[in-house]
C-alpha cells in the first residue's frame, strides 16, 4: 500500500539504522566540530571488524540465494537422488541416500536383491545430479558459500572479542548478535526482544548525548533492513540420509 508523500507517520526504525544512525553522529559531530578532541566513532575497532563481517555475512546471504536458486533448477530438471521401494507389508517408501536403504532393508535374502537396486538407482541418480551440478555451477557455488560463511564465522568470532571504544562499537556487536541468530526479524522469542531492546536504548542515549545533531532524521531517511528469510537448504550427499 502506497503512503501519501504529506504522511506524518514514522517508518519503523530497525536495528541496522540504530547503528547506522549512531556511527552518523560521530562522523557529523567531526566535520562539524573540527576540534581534534571530538571523539570519531567511526574509529572504533569494533565498528571496524564490523563492517567487515557485515560484508562478509551479505556475501554469504548472496551466495545462498544463488545456491537455491541453482537447486531448484536441478530438482526441476535431474531430480533429488532417491529410489522407491516396496516393503514387505505393501508399504511404498521413498529412499533419499545410501545408507537410508541400508538403514530400512536388512541383510536377509529376501531383501538382498532390492537393496543392491535401490543403490544402484540412487547411485546412477547421484551421478546424474553431480554431473548436472557441475554443469550448471551448483557445485562451485556451494564451495564459495561455504568459504564466504567460515570467514563471516571468523569475523563473527573477531568482533566478540574486539573491545569497543564507543556506543556505535557496543550496537555493532548486538547487530552482529540479532542479524546471525534471530530466525526472522522482530521474533518474540527469547533473547531478541531483550536484545533488541538494548539496542534501542543504545539510540536513545545516543540522541540524547548528542542533541545538537540531526540523528533521527538521518534514521528515518535510512532503508528498513530486509527480513530475513529461511536458512539455504541443502542435498544430502548420500551419507546420511533418510525416508520420506
Amino acid at each position: 500500500m502506497a503512503d501519501s508523500d504529506n504522511t506524518t507517520t514514522l517508518p519503523l526504525v530497525t536495528r541496522r539504522s540504530i547503528l547506522a544512525g549512531i556511527a552518523f553522529v560521530g562522523l557529523q559531530r567531526k566535520a562539524s566540530a573540527g576540534n581534534a578532541s571530538e571523539k570519531d566513532f567511526s574509529a572504533d575497532p569494533a565498528v571496524a571488524v564490523w563492517r567487515k563481517w557485515q560484508a562478509a555475512h551479505e556475501q554469504v546471504e548472496r551466495l545462498c540465494r544463488e545456491q537455491q536458486r541453482l537447486e531448484r533448477k536441478l530438482a526441476e530438471t535431474v531430480g533429488f537422488p532417491c529410489a522407491t521401494i516396496r516393503l514387505r507389508d505393501g508399504e511404498r517408501v521413498t529412499l533419499r541416500s545410501i545408507q537410508a536403504v541400508r538403514n530400512v532393508l536388512s541383510f536377509d535374502p529376501e531383501d538382498m536383491a532390492m537393496r543392491a537396486k535401490a543403490e544402484a538407482e540412487i547411485a546412477a541418480h547421484q551421478g546424474r545430479w553431480d554431473a548436472a551440478a557441475r554443469e550448471i555451477g551448483y557445485s562451485a557455488a556451494l564451495r564459495a558459500e561455504y568459504e564466504a560463511g567460515d570467514r563471516a564465522e571468523d569475523l563473527l568470532q573477531a568482533l566478540a572479542e574486539t573491545p569497543a571504544s564507543s556506543l556505535a562499537g557496543v550496537a555493532a556487536k548486538l547487530d552482529a548478535v540479532m542479524r546471525e541468530g534471530e530466525i526472522c526479524e522482530e521474533s518474540d522469542e527469547f533473547p531478541w526482544p531483550q536484545i533488541r531492546s538494548a539496542l534501542e536504548d543504545i539510540g536513545r542515549i545516543g540522541w540524547q548525548t548528542e542533541p545538537s545533531q540531526v540523528f533521527p532524521n538521518r534514521m528515518r531517511q535510512l532503508k528498513p533492513v530486509r527480513t530475513r528469510g529461511e536458512g539455504c537448504f541443502r542435498v544430502d550427499d548420500g551419507a546420511n540420509g533418510d525416508t520420506v
